[in-house]
């Protein structure tokens, strides 16, 4: 007997959301491994999770979500106090998987959890680090491309003919690629040479050719300008907050010296650029595509 997809979610529509979420809450629970693990240069299978005292996190202690509530943020082992970041990262890439599920076609919906679950890895490293591991970018930008020549529907090519669709929808992706890195790039170069100082980081430039080879040329300069309204709107916030309470802003950026050492958040300080560009590449590819690219197209027709 052949399963029917439609039938059975329109029998039980609240299936496939929930599994969504819940396999997005175990995703979750990894990246937060991958989060620790990868900046330090640790395998992130062994060994398997432990807390702080060095003892191993039972099976029943390590349930998404679930566990740092019941637990009320505290190891079971020792009492220590688990950072609110974990369930945090569980929650928000479960709401993100559910909300990929709903707006897409499942094949898409899949390459979007890959796409989504690399850029929140990405975006608490840096605020961690300052740094945007490799297999974040060239990894994740690589990948993009060849994911789009097996999934044509990644960027809206459907055709009679599977190589054709798969040429085209490898072209996009390439495109984006290559023009989101060089628009950045030069960016980068331009605000060097006026300031005369490192204004962007290298990781960022390569960070924004990956979010185009998921998201087209269109997503890649959405993301460094949705970037900026996003980090502008971000820093006026924490700025505000540290002014009226003389603290900083529990969810203000790290910032720094142009030498690497830490400092007040402030006007002339470094601050990382990439969880910015994650929110923006994630606003378009899961809800702002649409207008966004009829925008472009608009525009397009201009010149």
């Amino acid at each position: 007997m052949d399963f029917d997809y439609a039938q059975f979610s329109a029998t039980f529509p609240w299936f496939f959301p929930l599994a969504a979420f819940c396999l997005g809450a175990c995703v979750g629970s990894f990246l937060n491994v991958v989060i620790y693990r990868v900046p330090k240069e640790e395998s992130i299978v062994a060994p398997g999770s432990h807390c702080g005292c060095g003892q191993p996190i039972r099976w029943y202690d390590n349930i998404p979500i679930l566990s740092w509530l019941l637990l009320r943020g505290r190891a079971r082992c020792c009492g220590r106090t688990f950072s609110f970041r974990y369930p945090f990262v569980e929650l928000l890439t479960a709401l993100l998987f559910v909300a990929c599920w709903l707006k897409f076609a499942p094949v898409v919906a899949v390459c979007g959890w890959v796409f989504l679950s690399c850029l929140i890895a990405a975006t608490f490293i840096d605020l961690d680090h300052m740094i945007i591991p490799d297999v974040f970018t060239i990894g994740l930008g690589v990948f993009g491309v060849l994911l789009s020549s097996f999934v044509p529907s990644l960027h809206g090519q459907h055709s009679e003919y599977f190589l054709v669709g798969s040429l085209r929808s490898m072209v996009i992706s390439l495109q984006g690629l290559l023009i989101g890195s060089g628009l950045v790039l030069w960016i980068a170069l331009l605000a060097e040479t006026l300031l005369k100082k490192e204004a962007m980081g290298f990781g960022d430039v390569k960070f924004v050719g990956a979010i185009g080879a998921f998201c087209g040329w269109q997503g890649a300069v959405f993301a460094v300008f949705g970037g900026a309204v996003v980090g502008t709107l971000w820093f006026a916030v924490a700025l505000i907050w540290q002014k009226i309470t003389g603290k900083v802003a529990p969810v203000a950026p790290p910032a720094e010296t142009p030498e690497g050492e830490p400092v007040a958040l402030g006007f002339g300080a470094h601050v990382p650029f990439g969880p910015m560009l994650a929110i923006a590449g994630a606003l378009y590819f899961i809800w702002c595509r649409g207008w966004a690219g009829a925008w472009f197209a608009e525009v397009g027709q201009m010149f």
